[in-house]
């Protein structure tokens, strides 16, 4: 089989320290009007004591941070320092079964969840900073050190055994922080729905009943409506639970069972509407927005689900899995789906991300990462950050990376003020060959043309999953 990623193993067998500098090795110009801190979040430490991690999702996550003052650039890193990090890093060697790696006497929470890695996202808020993990509570971060403050359960309205997503939502207007979490019970699956205030105070929490227990990884936001899509890729808690089977082999995919979007009250909590859409799925979703009695949810879909293309590292995406963004647009009045548009662009595009002022709002840029090679078996990795605008038919703002570097996490916007329509995109690059780190910063509205600055780190890091931007102006840093 071709190899498409050559020298990806260097990124997935780092043996990363913890560190905190200023970066001084800059080339290009940072803009002036960057000012606050970048977080990144991802699957770092993918070994212990001779055991090997088969999945990306099992490495135990850690948080960088690049905080843009008047005075330069600070890089941090720190691992999440998560009951399951913890109690391994003290007894020297694994504990606890993971996403997708089982060995002899390993153990579930409570015997029937995974321990969390901590490993999918960063985000700022409240005044403070919350990595969170799949189905698990957030952890609490110092937003400035990173040091791990302890697990996050909202005043105490939630435990650790409360289902909760790796991927709340934020409302740019009223500063609320909504999230679900999945009840994976054969009997009575349940979709439960959160809303805090932006304070963190639980306003409510429902409870919905789902046809089948549904592996869901995100969701969306408009101004009246939470926005789910439903893919029969199916959890068998029973499976889970039994000796040496992982939740990577306790799920399946059943796409005769049909896929849907399903609507729910911000307001109420209470389900509005579920819409077939036919058999695809959906990891990611973009972003949600209403205009003339029309909701528009746009999403990246695949024809199947991706997670198995997450192993065995460093060996990822052999597979040809194509997938595109896809607009809906859904009759407020009928809750019917009127129109499917596709946008012709499909490789392997994941990671999209939009101007966080922009959630919920109507809007026409997004960023996302994405693999040349797709259409050709073979090991894969991102090497792509394509810009797309929605009244084009494809993307041409294309930022092709060099021979043997790759990117990784969430491409996060950040505007300029001082100019309409205008600003950058942070993304990062691991140069495989000089196995070597950096964050890179683009024009955001022509990437093709290549990094305006990059900020080379002293040693090379983990390729993260999602980031977030907080302004100085909010954060005080």
């Amino acid at each position: 089989m071709n190899d498409y990623a050559p020298l990806i193993e260097k990124a997935f067998s780092l043996n990363l320290s913890e560190q905190s500098y200023r970066v001084e090795d800059i080339e290009g110009d940072i803009p002036d009007f960057i000012r606050g801190t970048y977080y990144l979040n991802g699957p770092a430490k993918f070994s212990r004591a001779g055991l090997r991690y088969r999945h990306w999702l099992d490495g135990d996550g850690m948080v960088c941070a690049l905080r843009f003052d008047d005075e330069g650039v600070q890089f941090t890193n720190r691992f999440v320092k998560s009951t399951k990090f913890v109690a391994e890093e003290e007894a020297g060697r694994p504990i606890f079964r993971t996403f997708a790696t089982a060995f002899e006497s390993d153990q579930l929470k409570r015997g029937v969840a995974l321990e969390p890695s901590v490993n999918v996202s960063v985000y700022p808020f409240i005044g403070t900073l919350l990595a969170f993990a799949e189905q698990g509570l957030p952890w609490e971060l110092d937003p400035v050190t990173l040091e791990t403050r302890g697990e996050f359960n909202f005043g105490g309205r939630l435990n650790e055994i409360s289902p909760f997503s790796a991927h709340p939502k934020f409302d740019p207007v009223t500063g609320e922080m909504f999230n679900f979490g999945i009840s994976f019970s054969a009997t009575r699956p349940t979709l439960n729905v959160y809303r805090f205030d932006n304070q963190a105070q639980l306003l409510s929490r429902k409870r919905l009943r789902l046809d089948y227990p549904c592996s869901i990884h995100d969701f969306s936001l408009s101004p009246t409506y939470t926005v789910f899509y439903l893919s029969p890729y199916l959890l068998d808690m029973e499976m889970l639970m039994g000796t040496g089977r992982t939740l990577m082999d306790s799920l399946s995919w059943e796409p005769e069972r049909g896929s849907q979007l399903r609507l729910v009250s911000r307001e109420t909590g209470e389900e509005i509407a579920s819409i077939p859409i036919g058999q695809k799925y959906c990891l990611h979703l973009i972003n949600s927005f209403e205009k003339d009695d029309r909701l528009i949810v746009d999403v990246i879909e695949y024809d199947q689900p991706i997670y198995d293309e997450y192993q065995v590292v460093p060996d990822l995406f052999t597979g040809v899995r194509e997938a595109q963004p896809v607009r809906f647009v859904v009759d407020m009045k009928s809750c019917e789906l009127i129109e499917r548009r596709t946008l012709d662009y499909h490789l392997a595009p994941d990671f999209p991300s939009v101007h966080s002022r922009q959630l919920t709002q109507c809007y026409q840029d997004f960023w996302m990462l994405s693999m040349s090679a797709e259409r050709r078996p073979g090991r894969k990795f991102f090497n792509q950050l394509v810009h797309v605008n929605w009244d084009e038919s494809t993307a041409y703002d294309i930022y092709q990376a060099g021979p043997m570097h790759y990117l990784g996490g969430e491409p996060v916007f950040i505007n300029n003020p001082n100019k309409e329509r205008s600003g950058i995109i942070i993304c990062q690059v691991f140069d495989a060959e000089h196995t070597a780190s950096a964050f890179a910063i683009f024009d955001a509205f022509d990437v093709a043309d290549g990094p305006v600055a990059t900020l080379r780190l002293r040693a090379p890091v983990h390729l993260g999953f999602h980031a977030s931007f907080e302004p100085r102006s909010r954060s005080g840093n």
